[in-house]
């Protein structure tokens, strides 16, 4: 990466988690801290910025440090409006976006995306486990902002649609396809409490 190239994170924290509740997904607690604070301690030692996207309890989110901003509209869009309201505030070239309920992810995860998109010279670089992408573990060129904001405006809202309208790279984390694993329900959350096969 071009020692010139600034980078901020997101973590999409804004959805409604139905499946669990309507709890706050960022804010329940993982192996004694905030699923939040896993995402947080993955981005923040290769970012300038980390930008929390949540659209409620902001002022429990802002006690990590960091700025929380909301989706442009209050209708629960999905991922891409996270992703547009951190390019809008972002003073980055590049924007690492990662979901708040994936605790295993870390830092070198992170810099694999940043290079590989670097390295590529592409729009997007998305992660790939070997057998499917998974579109919210992305570096992207925040110049895609007016063709973001182009595609929400259209009344679209599906993620690999838009990256399919890009010039993306896949990065390849097959060995261990593991750090994608997300917490979308209470069960989920009490199964992997206690297992020992991820750290």
């Amino acid at each position: 990466m071009n020692s010139q190239t600034k980078a901020a994170g997101v973590i999409l924290a804004g959805g409604r988690a139905m499946r669990m509740n309507n709890q706050d997904k960022g804010l329940v607690s993982f192996r004694g801290r905030p699923m939040i604070s896993y995402a947080i301690a993955a981005l923040a030692p290769i970012v300038d910025c980390v930008f929390i996207n949540a659209n409620r309890n902001i002022d429990l989110y802002r006690q990590f440090g960091w700025p929380v901003i909301s989706d442009q509209s209050d209708s629960f869009d999905g991922p891409l409006a996270g992703i547009l309201s951190a390019m809008i505030h972002a003073d980055a070239d590049v924007l690492i976006v990662i979901p708040c309920d994936s605790p295993f992810i870390k830092t070198e995860h992170l810099r694999k995306l940043l290079l590989s998109r670097a390295e590529n010279n592409a729009g997007v670089a998305v992660a790939f486990d070997g057998i499917r992408l998974h579109p919210v573990f992305l570096a992207i060129k925040t110049t895609l902002q007016t063709s973001l904001q182009e595609y929400l405006a259209d009344g679209q809202r599906k993620v690999a649609d838009w990256l399919a309208q890009q010039d993306f790279v896949t990065v390849d984390f097959s060995d261990e396809p593991e750090i994608f694993i997300n917490i979308n329900t209470m069960t989920e959350l009490s199964m992997l409490e206690t297992t020992n096969n991820f750290s």
